[in-house]
């Protein structure tokens, strides 16, 4: 048994979907789903029908484009979206952030795979630059990113009220875990704003992920680190950990550069 992972597959390009018919079965190993599956409920049901029948589980993590509400699309916002993702996940059988973290038995060892929903608190910005004018500093540079208009909060007063609320009740379930097995954190956003850097557009770090998940990699003993959101797929080690960036792209990113989509799913564990 393997653990594979893919992320940012932003299925509302008919491009994007046609490209998921190439990826390959592999009936003996889970694939973790990590953000920005789609947009639309439709999109998303596809993706689950697809891979459930490739894959023998599916894990997801929320990324901000599931939760986007758009004028005259979808009819929930905030919270309530993401608790209308969950029950989508539920009809599938596949694993969310809300659920018990499952112990793997793979082919290196057990490990325990984390599913988790942080989201972003603006504090991947310079220290001189207060939170309130983070976005204004960003705009500066022409980057304004789309969760300003589409991302709501609801109910919670603002998208950094969520993630405090999120990474709390993240923080509370890893800490009571008590057997010292390694983990697999897997995340939408960055743990590390090291890890988060975008060179071509830099100041969209602050819609990137929270400096309170830095040293979560050390303090909850990871053997693998699972993101997207960057659009820039990579694989690097810090402290012994291996933090996997597994963004597919949209179609101007992956067009010409992979010979076949099925390259973009990466083996997680064993390495």
């Amino acid at each position: 048994m393997r653990l594979f992972a893919l992320s940012d597959l932003h299925l509302g390009h008919a491009a994007n979907r046609e490209a998921m018919h190439e990826i390959r079965a592999r009936p003996d190993d889970w694939l973790i789903l990590a953000g920005d599956v789609a947009e639309k409920n439709e999109h998303i049901r596809f993706a689950f029908e697809l891979f459930s029948k490739k894959f023998r589980r599916l894990a997801w993590v929320p990324g901000n484009h599931e939760l986007w509400t758009r004028p005259g699309t979808e009819t929930v916002r905030g919270a309530e979206r993401y608790g209308e993702l969950l029950g989508i996940c539920r009809e599938y059988g596949v694993l969310t952030p809300e659920d018990d973290y499952p112990v793997l038995d793979l082919e290196g060892g057990p490990v325990r795979l984390c599913p988790m929903f942080t989201l972003y608190d603006y504090s991947f910005r310079p220290a001189e630059i207060a939170l309130e004018d983070a976005v204004g500093w960003a705009r500066e540079s022409g980057v304004l990113c789309s969760d300003e208009f589409f991302l709501s909060p609801s109910p919670h007063g603002s998208r950094s009220e969520w993630c405090r609320e999120r990474v709390a009740l993240t923080r509370g379930r890893l800490d009571a875990l008590d057997d010292g097995l390694p983990t697999v954190l897997v995340n939408h956003w960055p743990l590390r704003e090291d890890m988060a850097a975008t060179p071509r557009i830099p100041r969209f770090s602050i819609w990137c992920g929270t400096r309170q998940t830095e040293d979560w990699h050390r303090r909850y003993r990871a053997s693998a680190v699972v993101s997207g959101h960057i659009h820039i797929p990579s694989s690097r080690r810090l402290d012994g950990t291996a933090f996997e960036e597994v963004s597919f792209g949209y179609p101007k990113q992956w067009r010409g550069r992979r010979p076949e989509p099925d390259m973009a799913v990466r083996q997680i564990l064993p390495a």
